[in-house]
């Protein structure tokens, strides 16, 4: 579903005649890109793109026609607005076109099952959407022919990849780096990023000021009940359990439900990988288990790990997955449109711990097991 790789590496240099209007009052949650405004120039940096990274890209966005200063060999220049046509490798970036009146924009996405949006699928169905094939090896000679404005992409490493030999071909690249945004909000802000690429500056501010409300709005209410549930998440791979440590963006939106997750004092913003005796420890008297994967029935669960039946969640019924909302071909919206929309997320949670409190709202993302 993904595409790795990576454009051109940023300096960070300071410059002269630079703004950072408005960075620190239009950008309030998201850590992964800041804007710098140089008189109608924008100086666009993707501050930290990868686990790990030691610097990051810096893309210098002009307005068609505009005179442009030399620039350093690690910045990439692009005209904005873009006129013409994009390819995306996340299913996460399709939300942004849409909610941004650009779905008619994308014509190229590598293995383009994974989509969910009706919007898209049907462009995809009418044959305007090509499929690039599997991510981190893409037809290149394809996307080449669809002659892109822009390919916007993200990276898990240094490992330049296919990026780098789409930005050889005269393609200019992005990296996306939402996904390691720890606030929910802080991901869901990432739209304002892809507005600056079609003059959708407004646009974004208005979805995002909207959603900001109705998760501050919720996340208020969920703070001043009383009860915290109990709660586990994650399932057994292989030999480990995995689940999200204390500082995840997952566990950031259960606290913010009013939920008492079993690992909220962990340091970790990544996932754990635990023995099922440690989890068992500590979590078989949890309230809920939110988040078992694919899972869809207690018997697949079960069948899966027989050890599972042994946590009351599992005997209580109480266990929830994110598959409510399935795209024609099998696509997970959650995984689409949830990097968006963090306040429909919080409302499901607060839904599931705290049935009461939200008496109109019905399960968006999540459902329970049956």
């Amino acid at each position: 579903m993904f595409l790795v790789a990576a454009v051109c590496l940023s300096c960070g240099k300071e410059r002269s005649n630079v703004t950072s209007t408005p960075g620190s009052t239009w950008i309030r949650y998201a850590k992964g890109f800041r804007i710098e405004r140089q008189g109608s120039l924008v100086h666009l940096y993707v501050t930290y793109p990868y686990q790990g990274a030691a610097s990051g890209y810096h893309y210098l966005l002009a307005p068609r026609g505009a005179v442009v200063p030399a620039q350093d060999s690690d910045v990439q220049v692009i005209e904005v607005p873009l006129w013409g046509r994009i390819v995306s490798t996340s299913t996460t970036h399709i939300p942004h076109l849409d909610y941004l009146g650009l779905t008619d924009r994308l014509v190229g996405f590598p293995t383009t099952d994974y989509i969910s949006s009706e919007k898209m699928r049907a462009r995809i169905d009418s044959g305007r959407v090509a499929d690039l094939g599997i991510d981190n090896s893409m037809n290149l000679e394809v996307l080449y022919a669809l002659h892109p404005s822009l390919v916007m992409g993200y990276t898990m490493s240094a490992d330049l990849g296919q990026l780098k030999k789409i930005q050889e071909l005269g393609i200019p690249v992005v990296i996306n780096a939402e996904y390691l945004e720890h606030n929910p909000l802080g991901r869901a802000e990432w739209i304002k990023f892809t507005s600056l690429f079609f003059g959708k500056e407004q646009e974004a501010d208005s979805i995002f000021h909207s959603i900001e409300q109705e998760y501050n709005r919720v996340k208020q209410m969920a703070a001043s009940l009383e009860a915290k549930p109990k709660v586990i998440s994650g399932i057994v791979y292989g030999d480990s359990w995995f689940l999200p440590g204390g500082q995840n963006y997952a566990s950031t939106l259960l606290k913010d439900a009013g939920c008492n997750y079993l690992w909220a004092d962990n340091s970790s913003n990544g996932y754990l990988e635990l023995s099922f005796e440690s989890v068992f420890q500590i979590g078989r008297d949890a309230d809920l288990w939110i988040g078992v994967g694919s899972f869809n029935t207690f018997d697949e669960l079960q069948a899966a790990e027989e050890r599972y039946a042994l946590f009351q969640p599992f005997q209580l019924r109480e266990v929830y997955n994110y598959n409510a909302r399935l795209g024609a071909k099998g696509g997970n919206d959650f995984l689409e449109q949830g990097y968006l929309r963090p306040d429909l997320i919080l409302q499901d949670l607060v839904k599931i711990s705290h049935p009461g409190s939200l008496p109109d709202h019905e399960l968006f993302f999540y459902k329970k097991l049956q």
